[in-house]
């Protein structure tokens, strides 16, 4: 598996998401599950199928070009809204990046870590360690890129992470991502039920810093991507109850910018798992 992972990130990005884009249409069609499950979510968010069909293919996309991410060489990215970031770290208070899984979600912190961590020090981001030894060991090292740091989904990285922003460096969450059970609330997501990791809310809440929304665009035809940037217009208030809330609604507007790549088959409103 590990061969196989490496010898598709050595493919040109063309190939690459040919691939992945044939992986997500024989998904779609060989797990009912699946195609229920991604068409209720986009349902829920107000959009019919053919407005979000392109996602079928773009799914599997993301999932090969996460391969090309961790293991192959550079690929043309370009920047709108980088000086938001500049603005951020000029304010001293360390920098919160939230991305949806939109576009090529995994693109978006070793590009802002190699861009902006000779300045202004590395950026911490979480992961969760994968169960075979094979590929922890293989993962640990794909995401050990210059300027990031990853750090694991326990109280040791959360600790790291509020240190990593009191320091004034960046770190960076998926908060559409289901956390473990305990570590999240319910709040409402495209006005359903889902529950939500509170670790976004408490970081902004505890240190001041400041929160940019950010995602990966992927370009046609091959051509790269455009990481989007901008600050969160809304001022956090109240309690984490409420701050989490406002982080779901920005993440629904920055689903809305490009709904076409957002992930609509993750399964945003399944149950928590307990945590051995």
């Amino acid at each position: 598996m590990a061969l196989w992972m490496r010898w598709l990130s050595g493919l040109p990005l063309l190939w690459v998401q040919r691939i992945g884009w044939t992986l997500g249409w024989l998904t779609w069609w060989l797990s009912p599950r699946y195609r229920l499950q991604f068409k209720q979510h986009s349902q829920q968010a107000g959009y019919n199928e053919p407005q979000v069909r392109a996602a079928i293919g773009a799914a599997g996309c993301q999932a090969l070009e996460a391969f090309r991410v961790w293991f192959g060489g550079d690929m043309p990215v370009q920047w709108q809204g980088k000086e938001h970031i500049e603005t951020a770290f000029a304010a001293g208070k360390g920098i919160l990046f939230l991305t949806p899984h939109l576009g090529c979600f995994e693109i978006t912190a070793p590009t802002q870590a190699l861009t902006f961590g000779p300045g202004h020090g590395p950026m911490t981001i979480l992961y969760r360690p994968a169960r075979q030894a094979w590929l922890k060991a293989l993962l640990l090292n794909a995401r050990d890129k210059p300027y990031l740091k990853a750090v694991p989904t326990n109280m040791e990285g959360v600790r790291q992470m509020l240190k990593a922003l009191r320091r004034g460096e960046a770190v960076g969450l998926l908060p559409d991502q289901v956390p473990p059970k305990g570590m999240g609330i319910w709040s409402s997501m495209w006005g359903h039920p889902a529950y939500t990791m509170t670790l976004g809310a408490r970081l902004a809440m505890q240190t001041g810093a400041c929160i940019i929304l950010a995602w990966g665009e992927r370009l046609p035809n091959a051509k790269g991507y455009c990481i989007h940037v901008e600050p969160m217009q809304e001022v956090l208030a109240g309690d984490v109850d409420a701050v989490v809330l406002q982080i779901n609604h920005a993440m629904e507007q920055l689903i809305r910018q490009c709904p076409e790549q957002y992930l609509w088959g993750y399964a945003r409103f399944k149950q928590p798992r307990h945590e051995a």
